[in-house]
């Protein structure tokens, strides 16, 4: 009699269940619009980033209209967790609602969500147009998710940028917006011209783009050969205190600049290069940071100046090293990526030295000290001259791959010629996936 007892009470416990959930799903279908997201409303995005962990919105402050994200209705504007979590898992104070019905709508709403857009920042001042423009399409070629372009230029390239990105293919692939150089009105001058012209324009984005909740900060003078999803990924891999990403600015300690000749602190062994900068820009707008210039810990946009007024007669690399200081007090914050995702000439010109990309090829290349434009390093000028002259819509195999290996074996007479083929490893792949997801469909 007692096994029949217990039969009885798990199926009643399974009726009960199913009552419920048919409660929740006539609930919401009683709601306004079936049930279903509220319409689009473009002036108060709520979408949560998947890899930042914060709040990010459609387009940047000052920048064209974007296109406005699904809504949540007003019982479920407060989501303090993630939209994936399982309904068990909600506090009873979330929404004040019953869980079955938000789990049920939590559902529903993943399944109207547009891809996730990944953020992209550059800064152009002076003969960098094209560079820029190079990268930029390095970026299209390659890139699976949509990407928006944050660029920050002088007046004068502002006309010039947009009729070359407006004339480009693939519009439903990007979006783009173009800001002026800007610093801070009281010390405009002295940023302006630390190291670069505007290059510590960088510095100050988590304080400028203060709607967007991740970045992927890039020197004008970089070429991506995978896409940029794969670097985007890693910012799922951060752990509680992480802020940003870097790559070491050295592999090898004997011919490390930082390790030798700098005169202020720096990160780890060799320092880190700022040339690829991921960054979550929630937690670097949040956080407070160690230093040496008070007991008190300072917040991203209190510490910048003090800083530069503690070491500017002490650093050489202007922002970067400014950042090696930050980290060197912070170290907890740093994410290290490998050396294939910031290739730079100090990789190969004495002999290879990075690891990685001799096992998996080069992801992102890096043609710092103008190498894309003299004939120092003709391996790294031949690539940036491949992606400048391919067109889009031809073919990938046969316009770019192709001729750019027969230039390439043109440069075995030096030291990053002799190892050419580490340097399309990873692009003849890019390819390949390209032709890959267009066979299926995706």
């Amino acid at each position: 009699m007692r096994r029949y007892v217990r039969v009885a009470l798990l199926c009643l416990g399974c009726g009960l269940c199913s009552l419920l959930y048919g409660s929740s799903q006539l609930a919401l279908e009683q709601e306004p619009g079936g049930g279903k997201p509220q319409a689009p409303d473009p002036a108060a995005p709520v979408r949560r980033q998947r890899a930042g962990g914060g709040r990010a919105a459609a387009a940047a402050a000052g920048g064209s209209a974007g296109r406005g994200e699904p809504e949540l209705p007003d019982r479920c504007k407060n989501l303090s967790i993630s939209y994936w979590n399982s309904y068990w898992m909600l506090p009873s104070d979330v929404c004040g609602m019953n869980c079955f019905w938000e789990a049920a709508f939590r559902y529903d709403f993943m399944k109207t969500q547009p891809a996730e857009k990944m953020h992209l920042a550059v800064v152009a001042c002076g003969e960098r147009l094209e560079e820029t423009v190079t990268m930029l399409k390095s970026a299209i070629i390659f890139s699976i998710q949509p990407l928006q372009f944050h660029i920050f230029a002088e007046g004068q390239l502002h006309n010039s940028f947009k009729g070359i990105l407006n004339g480009l293919p693939y519009q439903g692939k990007f979006n783009y917006t173009v800001y002026p150089i800007t610093f801070p009105t009281e010390s405009a001058a002295e940023w302006k011209k630390l190291f670069k012209p505007c290059a510590s324009q960088r510095l100050f984005l988590p304080l400028i783009l203060k709607d967007v909740d991740s970045l992927l900060y890039v020197d004008t003078d970089i070429l991506f050969l995978r896409p940029v999803d794969d670097i985007w990924s890693f910012l799922k891999k951060f752990n509680s205190t992480q802020i940003a990403a870097m790559a070491p600015e050295h592999e090898e300690p004997r011919i490390g600049w930082y390790n030798r000749f700098a005169r202020h602190p720096y990160y780890g062994i060799t320092g880190i290069n700022s040339g690829v900068m991921l960054m979550n820009m929630t937690r670097i707008r949040r956080k407070y940071f160690k230093n040496d210039m008070t007991t008190a810990r300072l917040q991203w946009g209190e510490i910048l100046m003090p800083l530069l007024k503690k070491y500017k007669l002490n650093i050489t690399w202007g922002d970067q090293d400014l950042l090696n200081i930050m980290f060197f007090h912070n170290p907890e914050s740093l994410f290290v990526f490998p050396c294939q995702w910031n290739y730079r000439p100090d990789h190969c010109i004495y002999g290879s030295n990075c690891k990685e990309a001799e096992e998996k090829g080069i992801f992102i290349l890096h043609g710092n000290r103008g190498v894309y434009h003299d004939d120092k390093q003709p391996t790294f000028r031949a690539i940036y001259e491949a992606i400048k002259k391919y067109s889009f819509g031809d073919d990938l195999v046969n316009f770019l791959l192709q001729p750019l290996e027969l230039e390439l074996q043109k440069t075995m007479h030096t030291y990053c010629g002799r190892i050419y083929k580490v340097f399309i490893k990873q692009l003849t792949k890019s390819i390949r996936d390209i032709y890959d997801r267009r066979s299926k469909g995706s």
